[in-house]
């Protein structure tokens, strides 16, 4: 353990991501109506971004996930984020990926209150990630898209390995990851974890 800690630096907050959908403006449309807007109930972490009133249902191929948050803003494309569980689910095969990482990934149903959109591709298991600005990027050591290890400590302290540094100006220091992975770790939200170089 002390050999692991002192090849470790500073501590970085957790945040816990769930089940959600960023929408495209046609796809909004199609799901709450046109000329519809998201409706901000909060704020996450990462300047721009909120969790927003409208909901979705996701149906796949063996079953169905209702009341799945929405989060603004919008984007270019439809981009649905689940975690393993969610898969077994779903019967959804999701590859981990990136965020925006879109290329060759399953699609999904999406039911709204004023329609339905049939993905053709935009669903992920997102890859576990630390955001980071230039700042926390240079005292960690680390450089946008290198690869790092995470250390958590508790009862149920585990190394993730792999997991993504993304570097940019607007970014508040976080480390990224779905609800399996972090129940696995049995970490909450804003609890400490550790970079380990």
């Amino acid at each position: 353990m002390s050999e692991i800690m002192s090849q470790c630096n500073g501590f970085i907050n957790v945040g816990i991501s769930n089940r959600h959908v960023h929408l495209s403006s046609n796809h909004r449309d199609v799901l709450f109506g046109e000329g519809s807007c998201l409706t901000q109930i909060k704020s996450l972490s990462q300047k721009g971004q909120f969790a927003a009133k409208e909901c979705v249902t996701l149906i796949g191929l063996k079953g169905s996930i209702e009341g799945v948050r929405v989060l603004g803003p919008e984007r270019t494309e439809t981009q649905v984020e689940i975690s393993v569980t969610d898969m077994y689910k779903l019967g959804v095969d999701a590859p981990v990926r990136d965020s925006g990482d879109l290329a060759g990934t399953p699609g999904i149903i999406l039911l709204g209150p004023k329609g339905m959109v049939s993905l053709k591709s935009g669903v992920i298991c997102a890859k576990r990630h630390i955001h980071a600005s230039p700042e926390d990027a240079l005292y960690f050591n680390v450089k946008d898209r290198q690869e790092v290890l995470v250390f958590t400590m508790g009862e149920r302290g585990l190394l993730f390995c792999n997991v993504l540094v993304r570097v940019h100006e607007s970014f508040t220091l976080e480390f990224h990851l779905d609800t399996d992975e972090a129940n696995a770790a049995g970490l909450k939200n804003n609890d400490k974890v550790r970079i380990l170089i």
